[in-house]
């Protein structure tokens, strides 16, 4: 499994034992890899079936579209990282969720990507700009994209990593 570009460009400016939340982890791929960068890693997604085998992660099933509410009300983490998922109603909760100084790494499909296939409706694709729409006055931007990418597939995207004020 491997991870994104993305993270892996960005991953040091989580400060050396933070605590790192994996919002809609999957198979675990980044929540493994913090763990490996020795982080306490905490993964949420509705199907954990593919975070079983992974060392030092705790895992949380919980359908984050369900209406349920936020699994993880009163805790921080110093840092926050979301691949290939939009939710928007969680976008307070994920900003809450980061501690003074917190990093949030983010990274989904766009407008345009309907063209190369799923994701394709547009409650899943991130308008132009909007992620540093969201970020405006809360963080620091340290890096934006929006941008079309070959791998792994040809997909429109938008990245952020930024810094959350103290």
């Amino acid at each position: 499994m491997t991870i994104s570009s993305w993270i892996a460009a960005w991953a040091g400016l989580v400060p050396a034992g933070a605590a790192v939340l994996d919002i809609a982890a999957g198979k675990g791929r980044h929540a493994r890899f913090f763990a490996e960068r020795g982080h306490s890693v905490t993964a949420v997604d509705r199907d954990v079936s593919g975070l079983a085998a992974a060392n030092n992660v705790e895992i949380i099933a919980a359908d984050l579209e369900a209406g349920a509410p936020w699994p993880l009300a009163g805790r921080t983490f110093g840092a926050v990282i979301v691949t290939n998922y939009l939710h928007r109603p969680l976008f307070p909760h994920l900003f809450e969720a980061l501690q003074p100084g917190g990093v949030l790494l983010y990274e989904t499909f766009m407008a345009g990507n309907e063209r190369f296939g799923r994701p394709s409706r547009p409650e899943f694709l991130l308008k132009d700009g909007e992620l540093l729409e969201l970020v405006r006055g809360r963080f620091s931007v340290i890096a934006y994209e929006a941008r079309m990418i070959s791998e792994p597939k040809m997909a429109m995207v938008q990245r952020i990593a930024a810094k959350r004020g103290a």
